[in-house]
This record gives C-alpha cells, sequence and structure tokens, in this order.
C-alpha cells in the first residue's frame, strides 16, 4: 500500500472536514467549492483502491485478511457520494454536518487500512 496516497487522502479528507465545520457553523448549505472536494477526494480514495488491489494481485500483503480490507476499500468508496448526496437533500446547516462526518470518517478509514495493511489488525 503506498503511504504517500493514504497520506494525501487522509489531509484532504480532514481539511474538508474542517471546511464543512466551518460551513456549517456559518449556518450555510453545502456550496460548489466542498463539492467539487469531495469529487476530488472521491477520486483519491479510487486511485488509493486501485493501488491496493494491484497490490494484492501482485502478491504483496499476504498476511492481510481480505475480507477486512476490501470492506474497508468498499465502505471507503461509497462515504463521499453517500455524504454529497445527503448534503444536497438537506439544504441546510445539517448537510454540511453530514460533510464533517464524511470528512472524518474517510480519514479514520485510511488510517484503519493503513494499520491492517501494515498487519496491526
Amino acid at each position: 500500500m503506498n503511504t504517500t496516497v493514504a497520506t494525501i487522502v487522509i489531509a484532504g479528507s480532514l481539511l474538508l472536514a474542517l471546511s464543512s465545520l466551518i460551513v456549517a457553523i456559518r449556518n450555510r448549505p453545502m456550496g460548489m467549492v466542498l463539492l467539487i472536494g469531495f469529487a476530488v477526494l472521491e477520486v483519491a480514495v479510487l486511485v488509493q483502491a486501485g493501488i491496493v488491489i494491484a497490490a494484492v494481485v501482485g502478491g504483496e500483503g499476504a498476511h492481510v485478511p481480505k475480507g477486512t480490507l476490501y470492506g474497508y476499500l468498499v465502505g471507503q468508496a461509497v462515504i463521499p457520494p453517500a455524504g454529497v448526496f445527503l448534503a444536497l437533500a438537506e439544504r441546510s446547516r445539517w448537510g454540511s454536518g453530514i460533510l464533517v462526518v464524511a470528512g472524518f470518517a474517510i480519514a479514520v478509514m485510511t488510517g484503519r487500512l493503513l494499520q491492517v495493511w501494515q498487519g496491526a489488525a
């Protein structure tokens, strides 16, 4: 697993969570900047998933429990679109609050994915 990509995903998701928190505190709905930010985060998560799957197919990570690994990868891929969908449906500060949780969840799941990959499961 590429730790550089994981670090980018974690930093980006925490930055988006912080931005979403500021928007929620200002009592504003999600704007175009957050929408684009979460689209970029989704691309980064999918790139990370591709790298991890290619590494597993290439023979790396033989000690990693595959069910847990793939569960985290699928969960990470679903969270940003689901968060944006719910934020668009809820056009109040709570929609931005949903994005705070989504951004933080991606950061935590990426950190956990690194632990699973390194064998600290």
